[in-house]
C-alpha cells in the first residue's frame, strides 16, 4: 500500500519556480516544512494544470484521472516530452470514490 501524505498549504515552507541555468524547461520545487522537497518538470505541471483548468471551468466535469503514456512515434515536436500524463476513460464516479478513499486514509487522526 502507498503511504498517503496530504500536503496542506501550511505544510509548505516555500516554492521555487523557474528555468534553471543550463535547462530549457521550467521546474517547480516545493519545499515542505518536514524537510522534504518535491521537484516537478514542466511537462508534469502543464499536464496537471490542464486537468485543473478543465475541472474548474467545465460545468459538469468534477474529476479526472491522468495516467502516464509514452509516445514512441518519431519525430516528436521539439521540446515535446515523450512521457505525458493523459486523461483516462475511467468513470468519473470511480475516480471520485478513489479520491475520497485516499483523503480519508490520509486524514490525520486526532
Amino acid at each position: 500500500m502507498n503511504k498517503i501524505q496530504i500536503i496542506r498549504n501550511q505544510d509548505v515552507d516555500r516554492v521555487l519556480i523557474g528555468v534553471p541555468e543550463g535547462h530549457h524547461h521550467l521546474r517547480v520545487c516545493i519545499q515542505l516544512k518536514n524537510e522534504c522537497s518535491l521537484v516537478f518538470q514542466e511537462a508534469t505541471i502543464a499536464n496537471i494544470l490542464r486537468a485543473y483548468t478543465t475541472i474548474k471551468t467545465h460545468p459538469t466535469i468534477r474529476v479526472q484521472e491522468l495516467k502516464m503514456e509514452a509516445f514512441t512515434t518519431q519525430p516528436l515536436r521539439e521540446g515535446f516530452a515523450t512521457h505525458q500524463l493523459l486523461e483516462t476513460s475511467r468513470k468519473s464516479e470511480d475516480v471520485e470514490e478513489e479520491l475520497r478513499t485516499l483523503l480519508e486514509e490520509g486524514a490525520p487522526t486526532t
